[in-house]
C-alpha cells in the first residue's frame, strides 16, 4: 500500500516503479509474483494527465510491470462536477484506456456477487496475458466530499434519489433472505452483533499486516539513522581503473561506430591511458563500472540519456552498417551487478514518478533519472514536492534516487539555461535531499560513487554540465581519481598569496571558469575563488577552514550566472552572514532580477555574463 499525497493520480506511476523494483528482485517470473493494483476516481481518471502517462508506459520496455489492475471507483461526480459534458469528452471515463486496448468490464457497485466476479475475471486475464485492465465499478457517493461537505447544494436531484435508494448491504441482504440463504432474524442479529461490538470498541476488520511489518525491512535498516557526514572511500588505484577503462572501451568484432563515436571512444582510450586529460564523460562512465564491479546495479532511465543530450556520454553504441546497438557497461567481466539503460518515453512528471518508486523499494540499486534540459524537470514538480523532498518527512519513506539536472548559462535562451536550482535549495530541510554542482569530472565520479558506497540514501540533484562537458579547463587526472572522495567544498586551486587575498568570490558551477579566466588575464592577486560544489547539506566547517586561509579578507563576494531572484543566492547567504567580522562585507555579483530565467539574444547574453563576470572580480 503506497502513501498517497492528496494530488490525484500521482501515486499511479509512483506505484508502478516500487511493483517494478520488487518484480526485478525476483530471478523468475517476476511479473506473476507482484502486480500492482490502482485505485482510481472517475474524475480523475479522467482528468490527470499523469494517468495517460502511466498507461503509455505499460507496455514499454523500461516501464512495464506485467499489466497493472484498474478499479475506477466510479461515482459518478468529481467534487461537485456530476454532468458529464463538464467533466469529460468521452462517453464513459475510462475510455482513455483505450489508448492501449486495455479491456474495461463496467459493473453495478450495487451488486456485489457481480463485482466479486468482475474482479476475479479481471484478474485472470491480467495473470494469463500480463496486459493493463480495468474495472469501472459504477456506484455513487452517499455522503459529502468531506465531512463539512452538504452535497445536495450542487446536487439537489441526484441526492434526493440516493437518499430514497437502500444500502448495498441492505439490497444484498434483502436478495439473500429471498433466496432463502439466510433468514431475516438471522441478518438482523449479525447486525445486532456487528453494532454491538463496536460499541465495545471491539476490532471488526481482519487484521491485514503484523504489526512488525511497520519497521524498515532489513534491506534499509544500515540506512536509517545515518548522517550526510558518514565515512566513505570512492577513490580507485591506478590499475583498477585501467581495467576497467579496457573493458568498457571494448568493441564486438566487426563493430562499425560512426566515425564522431569512433573519435570519442580514441581519445577516451588516451585518458585512461594518462596520455590526455580526463573529460566528464570518461569519469561518468568510469564510476558505473566501477559501482558495477563492486556489485551495486544502476537503472538509468530518461530522453537521449543512452548517447546523452550533449553527445557526450555514449553509454549505447549504434553499428553503421547493421543498426545494432552495444552498452559496453551491460557486458563487463563478471562478477558485476546488472547496468540497464533505457530511453525514455517523452515524460517528466509519469517517468520520474516511478523512477522515485523504483528508488524508494531498492536500496541497493543506483537509481538515475537525467532531464534532457535540467528546464524541463519543473514538467515533474508535484513528484519533487510530494515525495522526493518530503516523502522522508511525511512518511519516513528512504529513497536515493539521484536526479542529473543539466544548467548552466549558454545563450540559448530562457527554455535551455536553468534547472531552477533556487526551488531545489527552498525544499531543502531537515537534510532531505542533496543538491550539488560539481565542477570537474573527477567531481561527478566521487559523487556517483559517493551516493552508493556511504551508508546514506536521500535523493541527489545534480546540477550537470554543457559546455563544461568539454571545457579546455574542466578536466582531471587520473591521479585524482584516486583521492579519498567528493570534495564539497574547493578552495583556490591557483597558487595565490593568502596574505595579500582581500576579496573572496564564493561560487558554483560553470561561472567559476568565467571568473578564474578573467582573474589569470587581469593578474588580480587579491582575489581568491573557493567554489561550494555542494549547496545543501552546507558543507560549514569545511567553508570555514577554506575562509580562514585569508587572514586579510575584506569582501565576500557571491558570484552566480542566474538573475538575482533566482539561482542560489537568497537560499544561501545566510550561511555566509557568520563570518561577517571584523568588517567583513557581503555583496552580489550576477544577473538583475528577471521573470524568466534568461534573456533570448545571444548578444545580451554575451553582454550580462561580461557585466556578472566583471562585477565579482571589480565591482
Amino acid at each position: 500500500l503506497a502513501f498517497n499525497p492528496s494530488h490525484l493520480e500521482i501515486i499511479d506511476a509512483v506505484v508502478e516503479g516500487s511493483v517494478r523494483a520488487l518484480q526485478d528482485k525476483r530471478t523468475n517470473n517476476g511479473e506473476n509474483e507482484v502486480m500492482a493494483i490502482l485505485i482510481h476516481g472517475d474524475a480523475a481518471f479522467a482528468g490527470q494527465g499523469v494517468v495517460m502517462e502511466t498507461l503509455n508506459m505499460a507496455e514499454t520496455r523500461a516501464y512495464t510491470t506485467g499489466g497493472t489492475l484498474h478499479v475506477v471507483i466510479n461515482n459518478q461526480i468529481g467534487f461537485t462536477t456530476s454532468n458529464p459534458f463538464d467533466a469529460r469528452s468521452t462517453l464513459y471515463c475510462t475510455d482513455v484506456a483505450n489508448m492501449i486496448q486495455a479491456p474495461v468490464f463496467h459493473v453495478n457497485g450495487d451488486d456485489p456477487e457481480a463485482v466479486v466476479f468482475v474482479t476475479r475475471l479481471a484478474i485472470d486475464y491480467r495473470m494469463k496475458f500480463n496486459r493493463d485492465v480495468v474495472i469501472d465499478l459504477i456506484c455513487y457517493r452517499r455522503h459529502g466530499h468531506n465531512e463539512a461537505d452538504e452535497p445536495a447544494v450542487t446536487q439537489p436531484a441526484m441526492y434526493e434519489f440516493i437518499r430514497q435508494q437502500p444500502t448495498v448491504r441492505r439490497l444484498y441482504a434483502e436478495r439473500l433472505i429471498t433466496a432463502d440463504i439466510v433468514s431475516a432474524a438471522d441478518e438482523r442479529a449479525l447486525e445486532e452483533n456487528y453494532q454491538a461490538a463496536l460499541n465495545r470498541d471491539d476490532i471488526v476488520s481482519r487484521p491485514l499486516i503484523d504489526d512488525a511489518e511497520i519497521y524498515p525491512k532489513p534491506s534499509w535498516m544500515p540506512f536509517v539513522g545515518q548522517e550526510w557526514t558518514a565515512t566513505y572511500d570512492s577513490g580507485l588505484p591506478l590499475d583498477t581503473i585501467q581495467a576497467l577503462a579496457d573493458e568498457f572501451l571494448s568493441l564486438p568484432p566487426g563493430f562499425t561506430l560512426h566515425p564522431r563515436a569512433a573519435a570519442i571512444v580514441e581519445s577516451r582510450k588516451a585518458m585512461a591511458a594518462g596520455e590526455a586529460p580526463m573529460d566528464w564523460g570518461f569519469a561518468e562512465t568510469l564510476a558505473y563500472a566501477s559501482l558495477l564491479k563492486q556489485g551495486y546495479p544502476i537503472r538509468f532511465s530518461g530522453q537521449d540519456v543512452g548517447r546523452g543530450t550533449f553527445f557526450h556520454r555514449h553509454a549505447t553504441l549504434h553499428d553503421q552498417v547493421t543498426g545494432e546497438f552495444w552498452t559496453p557497461l551491460e557486458h563487463l567481466s563478471q562478477p558485476a551487478a546488472p547496468f540497464r539503460i533505457y530511453e525514455s518515453l517523452l515524460s517528466e512528471e509519469g517517468v520520474l514518478g516511478f523512477e522515485y518508486g523504483y528508488a524508494s523499494s531498492a536500496p541497493g540499486v543506483m537509481v538515475i533519472w537525467e532531464a534532457q534540459f535540467g528546464d524541463f524537470a519543473n514538467n515533474a514538480q508535484v513528484v519533487i514536492d510530494q515525495f522526493i523532498a518530503s516523502g522522508e518527512s511525511k512518511w519516513g519513506r528512504l529513497c536515493g534516487l539521484t536526479m542529473l539536472l543539466p544548467h548552466g548559462y549558454e545563450g540559448q535562451g530562457p527554455e535551455h539555461s536553468s534547472a531552477r536550482i533556487e526551488r531545489y535549495l527552498q525544499l531543502c530541510a531537515e537534510q532531505n535531499i542533496q543538491v550539488c554542482i560539481p565542477s570537474t569530472p573527477a567531481q561527478i565520479f566521487h559523487l556517483l560513487r559517493r551516493q552508493m558506497l556511504r551508508p546514506y540514501r536521500r535523493p541527489l540533484i545534480v546540477m550537470t554540465p554543457k559546455s563544461l562537458l568539454r571545457h579546455k579547463l574542466a578536466t582531471s587526472t587520473l591521479e585524482e581519481l584516486g583521492q579519498s572522495g567528493f570534495r564539497n567544498i574547493i578552495g583556490d586551486t591557483d597558487a595565490v598569496d593568502d596574505q595579500k587575498i582581500t576579496r573572496v568570490i564564493l561560487c558554483a558551477g560553470k561561472v567559476y571558469y568565467d571568473v578564474l579566466d578573467a582573474r589569470r588575464k587581469q593578474d588580480l592577486d587579491h582575489v581568491a575563488i573557493i567554489r561550494v560544489e555542494q549547496l545543501y547539506p552546507f558543507p560549514d566547517q569545511e567553508f570555514a577552514a577554506q575562509l580562514a586561509r585569508y587572514p586579510n579578507v575584506r569582501e565576500l563576494v557571491w558570484c552566480q550566472e542566474e538573475p538575482e531572484n533566482q539561482g542560489a543566492w537568497h537560499q544561501i547567504k545566510h550561511r555566509f552572514t557568520g563570518h561577517l567580522v571584523g568588517g567583513i562585507t557581503l555583496t552580489y555579483a550576477g544577473r538583475p532580477m528577471c521573470p524568466a530565467p534568461a534573456v533570448g539574444q545571444f548578444h545580451r547574453h554575451l553582454e550580462q555574463q561580461k557585466q556578472v563576470v566583471h562585477d565579482a572580480l571589480l565591482g
